[in-house]
């Protein structure tokens, strides 16, 4: 028997088999820091950025990346997620982005909020690049989630 769900007893990569797990509600909370130039963060505060504001398109970006996770995830389960909420937070040094992802479902939804995270300060990178190509993502990682066999995580 193998100690990892995605690895058969041949050593093989497999998808897990939810089938016979119960249905319940499932909540994952993700984050991850941009780390920016001070004259970057006083361009997104006064909106001078030319291509737009990029915490909106950054915000779209998660959420449709939470939504297609198994289509990039290779043995994630394709989820039909109930809500998605992305919310950034100017820091001195740069912006905290944190991802909420509810789904009711067999398997939980942490992939679905780190790849929330994870695409949407790429997008930040993106649209902001031509100030500050020095832009720094760091920190993604699960803060918190519920529902399932495990129950409860709180990130320490």
């Amino acid at each position: 028997m193998s100690f990892f769900s995605h690895i058969d007893e041949q050593g093989k990569s497999r998808m897990v088999d939810v089938t016979n797990k119960p249905v319940s509600i499932r909540t994952a909370r993700a984050m991850g820091i941009v780390e920016t130039s001070a004259n970057l963060l006083s361009q997104l505060q006064e909106g001078k950025i030319s291509k737009g504001n990029p915490l909106d398109v950054a915000r779209v970006a998660g959420i449709m990346a939470a939504k297609n996770t198994a289509q990039l995830i290779p043995l994630c389960h394709p989820l039909v997620l109930t809500h998605v909420e992305i919310f950034f937070h100017l820091l001195d040094d740069g912006i905290r982005i944190e991802a909420v992802v509810i789904a009711e479902g067999k398997t939980g939804v942490e992939m679905e909020a780190l790849t929330a995270v994870s695409v949407s300060a790429l997008t930040i990178y993106d649209m902001c690049k031509a100030v500050d190509r020095e832009m720094t993502i760091s920190d993604i990682c699960l803060l918190e989630k519920t529902g399932g066999r495990s129950g409860h995580y709180l990130r320490k």
